[in-house]
């Protein structure tokens, strides 16, 4: 591990799991999750998923799903697989059937129409809910050697971070939450050929 701070090629000593972050490296080429923050939701021999938590569309939910109440709230693009598909996390629990936790006090999906009949009953629970369009998915091994070429950091995630769709900035405010030596990579340029 190097003690320079201005290492921007740190050791991440955290591993791939349900309920962790993947934040991608500044130097990530692909322009599909370049300065994204992925919650994944789950990780195993078979491959991982989860949802870009800092990709908006200018759409509300209820202008994408019938009978959805008109909550307003805001859709988050989750990925790029399934992306005609709807998915949700919440912080509800056990008042949504079916629903799994992926992070303390944050479950995904569970029955739909239960939730719906949630929000049409008091729609200020929308607060406590983000929508996605599609997912991201890794197959087996594929996340891996992913996180050997140094696309990835892994982080733990909280229910905070996760569930306030708001910050305009979650790439680096996850950056310079993960501590001394990975926040310079906050400020690293977008063209780092412009400097």
């Amino acid at each position: 591990m190097s003690s320079n701070i201005l290492d921007l090629d740190p050791d991440n000593e955290h591993r791939p799991a349900r309920g962790k972050l993947l934040v991608s490296e500044p130097f990530l080429p692909d322009p599909y999750f370049r300065r994204t923050v992925v919650l994944l939701c789950e990780h195993n021999e078979e491959g991982s998923f989860g949802f870009v938590l800092n990709r908006h569309m200018d759409i509300a939910v209820h202008d994408l799903m019938d009978n959805m109440p008109p909550i307003g709230s805001q859709v988050s693009i989750g990925g790029p697989v399934q992306s005609g598909d709807l998915y949700y996390l919440h912080t509800l629990g056990p008042h949504v059937q079916g629903s799994v936790e992926v992070v303390d006090g944050v479950h995904m999906g569970g029955d739909y129409e239960q939730l719906r009949a949630l929000l049409a009953t008091d729609p200020k629970l929308s607060k406590h809910v983000r929508f996605f369009v599609g997912y991201s998915g890794w197959e087996r091994q594929q996340l891996e050697r992913e996180l050997e070429q140094r696309s990835w950091l892994v982080t733990p995630a909280d229910k905070r971070r996760v569930m306030n769709a708001r910050d305009k900035d979650l790439w680096a405010a996850t950056l310079r939450a993960m501590g001394k030596r990975f926040a310079p990579l906050a400020n690293f340029p977008e063209d780092p050929t412009l400097n």
